[in-house]
């Protein structure tokens, strides 16, 4: 894993991570960005599951955007949207 020069904003090359430790990686490391920032995912095929992930988890929380789409390497950013002090409905209030 690299990160990039502005503490916003982490790059994440997951293609000779171990596939049991990417989401997991991956996660934690949107979880230490700031709000604003973003996660650029490097990756050798499409990780559709993982954004089904993040819809389940954090459905209003992130911002999608393939950058490269295969055919041997994907990269998507994915952005922590700002805190609007709104609750998203998923915590039932708590």
């Amino acid at each position: 894993m690299t990160t990039a020069t502005a503490a916003a904003n982490a790059t994440i090359d997951v293609r000779q991570v171990p596939p049991r430790e990417r989401h997991s990686l991956i996660f934690a490391t949107f979880d230490r960005l700031p709000s604003g920032g973003a996660l650029e995912l490097v990756n050798d095929h499409d990780p559709q599951p993982l954004r089904g992930q993040f819809e389940a988890l954090m459905p209003a929380s992130y911002e999608w955007a393939y950058l490269e789409s295969g055919p041997e390497t994907w990269r998507v950013r994915i952005t922590k949207k700002p805190d609007t002090g709104h609750c998203c409905g998923g915590c039932c209030g708590r």
